[in-house]
């Protein structure tokens, strides 16, 4: 062959290949379907015996047609698009699931079924509908929309609550999983509250027979007085009789045990009785001290004022320690214990927090506002937390046992039924019913349905559990439509 001549055959070699390539491209075929077609071609052109022949090229089946551009357009026979491009054939070894597959079912014989079985080869029983719907199929289909029907897999269809995903799709999805922990749930209650003084730490000094004030001490009301401070001087006819008669047992050397207890109940102070009995005389006057030491609430006693019995001189409060008392809703009572920690921050001192426990809890609902008043007991050493202040109050509820909690996220709440997703390995999930207690700090208490250890789904478990859901209805509708 001349020069020119394997110039031209070249040429036309190359054109043949181009064309070939344009038509290979707009038949749907692969390489490896198309290149001994081609091969053949080029041998006759170059006068060469052919290796093949396209008779012999093995032709696989068209499942169906699909739009050349990609768009959700298919067509079961050839066709043509608006644009007059040959709609693509798509033939059965391709893959046509828009989810990623597992290995394809193989046929084999009897006497392979072991090897099968052993090589982790997984059969498909039929294909659902992608929608739900109440549809099923032994072949691969699409429905109206262009969706692939999904595979079911031996073994997938024998419990229907059993979801199982692939590794692709998990990370695809982001399904996160955490381990069921014991621990304590707190859930903190804010509520509203008001400081007040502690009942048993006020005192009252008051005479206990008619008596004449002679003298009082150069305090106000407002100020704070220690223990056993000088208040009020004052004479009574009553105690000064009591104590000469205790003054003539003494020296006569008479019981005096009568007259001791007289004095005492007409509230002589015990030094004022010790001085008696050391002196044998009896003051004119007695001084009533303060019984502790606090804030002077109020001064009643007047210089020269005639007090009668049981008559109010002082009110002292001691505020080493305050009440704060809390206005806790009705509802949130079944989460509060005596005892409970609560954390308090006084709007007047801001950047302060003072720690209490629960006191306790009054058995009375007020019936205009419907909540409880709950006490609290709180040091005051420096004495900054006055009477009436207002307060912002949070008590920690739960009883301190540690219970099986699970993220909140973790749980799924429909309002008829709370469903956790537990992850049993090797990508199957399983939805379980709980019945959910406490909830506080983003996690939730799990009463029943689930234990310590287990393995539960806090992201992405929608999705499983309608995909559980889907595989539950579809297992108790169509039956008979299953089998393939």
């Amino acid at each position: 062959m001349s020069r020119t001549s394997a110039f031209f055959v070249l040429a036309v070699i190359a054109a043949g290949t181009g064309a070939g390539g344009y038509w290979v491209g707009h038949q749907g075929l692969d390489a490896s379907t198309a290149m001994p077609t081609l091969q053949a071609l080029a041998a006759r052109l170059t006068g060469q015996e052919p290796q093949a022949m396209a008779a012999d090229v093995p032709q696989e089946t068209v499942i169906y047609y699909r739009h050349p551009d990609g768009k959700p357009a298919y067509s079961a026979v050839p066709r043509k698009a608006p644009d007059g491009h040959d709609f693509v054939a798509v033939r059965a070894s391709k893959d046509v699931s828009f989810a990623p597959q597992a290995t394809p079912s193989v046929e084999v014989t009897p006497a392979q079924t072991t090897t099968a079985a052993e090589s982790g080869v997984r059969k498909i029983l039929y294909y659902r509908n992608p929608m739900g719907l109440p549809d099923t199929s032994t072949t691969p289909k699409k429905d109206s929309m262009g969706m692939d029907y999904i595979p079911v897999f031996e073994g997938e269809a024998d419990d229907g609550a059993t979801v199982k995903v692939s590794t692709g799709k998990l990370q695809r999805t982001g399904v996160k999983t955490v381990l069921a922990a014991m621990g304590q749930v707190v859930r903190p209650v804010h509520v509203p509250g008001t400081v007040q003084l502690d009942e048993r730490r006020i005192s009252v000094i008051s005479t206990r027979t008619e008596a004449f004030i002679e003298d009082v001490a150069d305090v106000t009301a407002g100020e704070v007085v220690a223990e056993g401070k000088p208040l009020v001087g004052l004479y009574a006819r009553e105690i000064t009789s009591a104590g000469a008669a205790y003054a003539v047992n003494l020296k006569s050397g008479a019981a005096a045990d009568g007259a001791v207890q007289r004095l005492k109940n007409l509230g002589v102070p015990a030094e004022t009785i010790d001085t008696i009995r050391k002196t044998g005389k009896v003051p004119l006057s007695v001084t009533l001290t303060a019984p502790r030491g606090g804030v002077i609430l109020e001064r009643m006693a007047v210089d020269g004022m005639m007090a009668s019995a049981g008559q109010t001189l002082f009110r002292i409060a001691d505020i080493s320690s305050m009440w704060v008392m809390a206005d806790v809703p009705e509802y949130e009572l079944s989460s509060i214990r005596v005892g409970a920690v609560a954390t308090i921050q006084i709007r007047s001192l801001p950047g302060r927090e003072f720690a209490g426990r629960v006191d306790l809890i009054y058995p009375e609902i007020a019936m205009q506002t419907r909540t409880a008043r709950v006490r609290i007991q709180l040091p005051n050493p420096d004495r900054v937390l006055l009477a009436n202040m207002y307060a912002d109050v949070d008590i920690a509820t739960g009883d301190g046992k540690a219970v099986v909690t699970v993220p909140d996220s973790a749980v799924i709440d429909t309002g008829d039924r709370q469903v956790v997703i537990v992850d049993k390995g090797d990508g199957a999930f399983e939805p379980r019913d709980v019945k959910i207690g406490m909830r506080g700090d983003g996690m939730a208490e799990i009463m029943t349905g689930i234990a310590a250890g287990d393995r539960v789904v806090v992201s992405a478990n929608f999705l499983i559990d309608a995909e559980s859901n889907l595989r539950a209805a579809l297992s108790g509708l169509t039956p008979a439509e299953a089998k393939p």
